[in-house]
């Protein structure tokens, strides 16, 4: 499964982190089973006017004992009509939640029953989901999709839903003749039946119950293959060049991913479904992946846009994590989830060369970093939690990838291919826990690396190192002191130390080459205390240094180098990381030298993910010449750079950054993100008064065309004027056209890119307005699309007022979204936090006023009592 369009807490609280564990969690561990599901047979006839539909769930089960005399299902909101065992009419209760079978004849172990379940459900709330046109979005296109992870098949038919349980399955559905309905496996048979069609798909590789899909659409269905097994993609009728422009590298991603793994792609085709209103970016049903149609490229998008090949490429990645070796339990998704983000990265080097996924490794550890210091720190497995979808974070992914990663640094490329393909291999068609993974390397290896799961996966955090460097030129030695800055005091298991071989590199410019090339002499040091100082004896004063060579940890670091050794790391380390790191410590030193060192970088870096980083690293030395030489680099032939330019200037609260952007946003740029990023800084910048003069009017006229004009793909360049809106806090007229876009009717992603900056804006509006933004909320709270509840939440959770939190509170107890739930009620932390700090502030403010007021009281008394005393 890949995240949704959420924005872009476990025991350990370290370092003053909230505590991944709500109220309410608990431990879960996987039910007793009382015997082998084999099979699982759905007949269903769909009834898409009434949005509705009926049928029969058969579930052959192998009893594991003797004596089972009930069994009991999950199934939510589902009408029970009756259930049957080889014709026989069964007792059941259900209640809604839980269907218990009474069996009349209790079960012999070995020999399997056939319970048959006839059952209906009208306008299911999950798990099956049917989209059809409104009156406010009369252009939507009519289709049926389920969605099963984590725990939503239940909804759609009765289970056994947990992970843990992997059987056969098939599904029979009647839909009419004018839809496509696509299923996991082979399309055994199709027959007519009047005004319908009845398609009959069957799975004959196991896989768990959250895998089962049924996407129902008038598709234009578009086809390619590997190896003689068909490739096909399903898109909106009119979207065949974007489907091909999106998917067309699946075919070369599967045989990249059969030679990755060690494993030829496992089942008999691979389909990719794009379907409207999706609430996750793909999920990756086997043999046949749904995709959000958000992610069809036009070739204007295509220009820089790479997260549509990465999220095709993750989702691909888990027919074999996640598919063929699926997860016995939920706390164990790092496994799947870690290896598909893991497996983006991969693919990027496959792709586009080792500084593309150097740097694509760099922005995953930075997504996890960022959650664990603003949301959460927890361990990546963990079993205690609320609901399992609550896992589904950056732990799980990004910093799952990372370990991975790590994984491989620490066995070699051989052998952590080696003992992948053994992984794979071994567990095909079962079911794993992290141990699995652990025992795959060591069989394959003979290498034991539970102090490195122990160290990242079994506890939260990572180490944060400060590193001082010096030269002593009398005895030629390099000092390096490393500091774990993220440990407490004391060296036991509860410090938060990390025990790791890190290699440092000392870099030496070959200054006879026209390239100056650098050469590197490397050590390995353990680095396992608080503070450890190491001397390194060189021939000769190196001229850089580079700490953790190759950047393969998962790490933070501070460089407190010389500016001399910073400039020429910047300029001649051949890892991109490593100059992006020296970026970041030059831009801290300040300085003319400094804004010179990566002015240069911006402009002369081969790799554009170094220009983009020196950019933003020059906007924060506050000095003239960071600007005149940031202008520079909107004239940079790649988009993604520009568009880190752009953000760079809307820093820089100048009459010159002004006009730069306001030149850009006029005139558009190639790129459409380049664009709304201008749209939006322009916003940013004209918020503050400029040389005396406020930009306001001139700023919301530009905006007003633009909306008016500039509709297109996936509303990205209007929902950039949206968040510059935004960032004219104090206007009535911007929040005024915020709220005309927060209306029913509105393209989807412009509403709610609109909803999120109602947030935003509020912090500086009246009270009157205050009170239309919360009413407007309040009333956007109600509806049930689930991006609209976390576009809401989001928005609730940037107000400093107490009355947000009362909307929060209703949105946190009547959504039935899991993440929806832990959104809300993370955002109610917030405002009340903003709100205390608010008060506080106050309370200041008035005993400062007292303060004052007393004080001209004794000032005047003094004066009356000197005037009597002349």
């Amino acid at each position: 499964m890949s995240h949704s369009a959420i924005e872009s807490v476990a025991f350990d609280t370290n370092n003053g982190r909230k505590s991944f564990v709500l109220p309410g969690a608990k431990p879960h561990y996987n039910p007793d089973r009382p015997g082998q599901v084999e099979h699982i047979a759905l007949d269903l006839v769909l009834n898409i006017p009434e949005q509705s539909y009926s049928g029969t769930c058969s579930i052959r089960i192998c009893p594991v004992r003797d004596g089972v005399d009930r069994l009991t299902l999950d199934a939510v909101n589902l009408q029970i009509d009756s259930v049957q065992v080889e014709d026989v009419e069964q007792p059941f209760d259900y209640d809604g939640e839980r269907l218990q079978v009474r069996l009349k004849q209790p079960t012999e172990a070995g020999q399997p029953i056939m319970l048959v379940i006839a059952y209906r459900v009208e306008k299911p709330q999950r798990g099956l989901y049917f989209i059809a046109p409104t009156t406010d979005y009369p252009q939507k296109s009519v289709e049926v999709w389920t969605q099963g992870e984590d725990e939503d098949s239940r909804f759609w038919f009765p289970c056994f839903d947990y992970p843990g349980q992997l059987a056969t399955s098939e599904i029979r559905v009647r839909v009419p003749r004018q839809y496509l309905a696509l299923s996991n496996g082979e399309l055994i048979d199709t027959q007519t039946a009047g005004d319908d069609k009845i398609y009959h798909w069957y799975q004959k590789q196991v896989h768990p119950s959250y895998l089962m899909t049924l996407a129902v659409g008038d598709f234009a269905e578009l086809q390619d293959e590997w190896n003689g097994k068909p490739v096909t993609y399903y898109v909106e009728k009119g979207r065949e060049a974007d489907a091909r422009r999106t998917m067309g590298k699946t075919p070369q991603m599967i045989q990249f991913f059969s030679e990755t793994f060690g494993y030829d792609y496992p089942f008999p085709k691979y389909a990719q479904v794009c379907v409207e209103d999706f609430i996750f970016g793909g999920m990756e049903n086997t043999s046949t992946t749904l995709l959000t149609d958000r992610c069809l490229l036009d070739e204007r998008a295509a220009l820089d846009n790479r997260s549509s090949e990465s999220l095709v490429a993750h989702e691909l990645a888990h027919q074999w994590f996640g598919d063929l070796v699926v997860i016995k339990h939920w706390s164990h998704a790092w496994i799947k989830e870690g290896m598909a983000t893991y497996s983006e990265v991969l693919w990027t080097t496959h792709e586009y060369g080792a500084d593309e996924a150097a740097y694509y490794r760099l922005e995953t550890a930075r997504s996890y970093f960022s959650e664990d210091a603003t949301r959460y720190r927890r361990p990546i497995v963990t079993h205690i939690y609320r609901e399992a979808i609550e896992l589904y974070d950056r732990h799980l992914y990004e910093k799952g990838a990372c370990v991975y990663h790590m994984i491989r640094a620490e066995l070699g490329d051989e052998l952590f291919f080696r003992a992948i393909h053994t992984f794979v291999n071994d567990n095909a068609h079962r079911t794993v826990e992290t141990i699995d993974l652990l025992r795959a390397i060591d069989q394959a290896t003979g290498r034991n690396l539970q102090p490195l799961f122990d160290q990242y996966v079994f506890r939260g955090g990572h180490p944060d190192y400060k590193i001082a460097y010096g030269w002593d030129g009398d005895s030629n030695l390099a000092k390096l002191t490393v500091t774990q800055t993220q440990a407490q005091e004391g060296n036991g298991l509860d410090s938060g130390l990390f025990d790791l071989r890190v290699t440092i590199g000392f870099g030496y410019i070959d200054e006879s080459s026209s390239e100056k090339s650098a050469s590197i002499k490397p050590f390995t040091v353990r680095i396992h205390e608080r503070e450890q100082t190491f001397y390194f004896p060189l021939a000769e004063k190196p001229q850089f240094v580079s700490f953790d060579l190759g950047n393969h940890l998962l790490k933070t670091v501070t460089l407190e180098y010389p500016i001399a050794e910073l400039k020429a790391q910047l300029q001649h380390d051949p890892d991109p990381v490593s100059r992006i790191y020296a970026a970041e410590a030059l831009a801290k030193k300040g300085g003319l030298e400094a804004v010179k060192a990566l002015a240069q970088a911006m402009q002369s870096d081969s790799f554009w993910g170094v220009r983009a980083e020196a950019a933003d690293q020059l906007a924060s030395v506050k000095l003239d010449q960071a600007f005149e030489e940031l202008v520079k680099g909107l004239e940079d032939p790649e988009a993604r750079v520009r568009r880190s330019v752009v953000n760079a200037l809307a820093q820089i609260k100048r009459i010159g950054s002004y006009r730069a952007l306001k030149k850009l946003a006029e005139a558009g740029d190639p790129s459409y993100y380049v664009e709304a990023a201008a749209l939006s800084a322009l916003g940013t910048v004209a918020a503050g008064k400029l040389e005396g003069k406020s930009k306001e009017e001139k700023v919301l006229k530009l905006y007003r065309s633009v909306l008016q004009e500039r509709a297109g793909w996936n509303e990205t360049v209007r929902s950039g004027v949206i968040l510059g809106l935004s960032k004219l806090k104090t206007s009535e007229a911007a929040l005024d056209l915020i709220l005309e876009y927060t209306a029913a009717g509105i393209p989807q992603a412009l509403r709610l890119a609109a909803i999120r900056a109602l947030g935003a804006i509020s912090t500086g509006q009246n009270n009157v307005n205050l009170e239309r933004i919360l009413n407007r909320l309040d009333e956007l709270s109600r509806e049930s699309f689930f991006l609209t509840q976390v576009s809401t939440s989001i928005a609730l959770g940037q107000m400093e007022t107490v009355k947000a939190i009362g909307i929060l509170s209703a949105l946190a107890d009547q959504t039935p979204d899991g993440r929806v739930r832990r959104l809300a009620e993370e955002a109610i932390e917030r405002v009340q936090k903003a709100v205390k700090q608010d008060q506080a502030v106050q309370k200041l403010q008035e005993e400062l006023d007292q303060l004052k007021k007393d004080n001209q009281e004794l000032k005047s008394r003094l004066e009356t009592l000197e005037a009597k005393a002349k």
